[in-house]
């Protein structure tokens, strides 16, 4: 059985013929990870835009979901989650509380501090859209047989985690 070919396969072959000086195996990889980044970027853009949200407000929607309930967190929390910083956050709350997505309420323990908590508007927002951004996801995914997603995930989890652990 022969392997099917892709466009990383033209690219890395062209990089070998025209630079031979060059080790060009990290494109193999990479390049694939790449394109396919790219390619998840635009199911999930459709996926919120059905759903009549862009990809900032679904990042804090689902934030707030995936505590359960009450589904709310603190602004500083909100910050950890979406790598945004607080004016940012700060921006995107008050958005979000215009369309009704999420609500502000005092701290219980803290007189000064704030928790934002998400509206049964914005469940209902972030829900829908999740429903469809996973059933894009499974038609991506379909095209490869559940033992190779196994050791995909796998090994991408350990690729990941060493790229993303502090340097020493």
């Amino acid at each position: 059985m022969v392997a099917e070919r892709d466009e990383v396969d033209q690219i890395v072959e062209a990089w070998r013929r025209e630079r031979a000086d060059l080790d060009v195996e990290p494109l193999q990889v990479l390049s694939r990870v790449s394109r396919l980044a790219r390619l998840l970027d635009q199911a999930r853009g459709r996926a919120f835009t059905d759903h009549g949200l862009d990809g900032w407000e679904f990042d804090v929607l689902s934030a707030l979901r995936r505590v359960g309930a009450p589904y709310e967190l603190s602004p500083g929390a909100l910050v950890q989650q979406t790598l945004v910083t607080s004016g940012t956050m700060t921006n995107r709350v008050d958005r979000l509380e215009s369309r009704g997505f999420v609500e502000r309420h005092p701290a219980p323990k803290d007189r000064r501090g704030v928790l934002v908590r998400l509206t049964p508007a914005g469940r209902d927002a972030v829900d829908s859209a999740m429903t469809e951004l996973l059933e894009q996801e499974h038609e991506i995914l379909a095209h490869l047989p559940s033992r190779h997603r196994s050791a995909l995930a796998a090994s991408l989890r350990t690729l990941l985690a060493a790229v993303e652990r502090p340097a020493d």
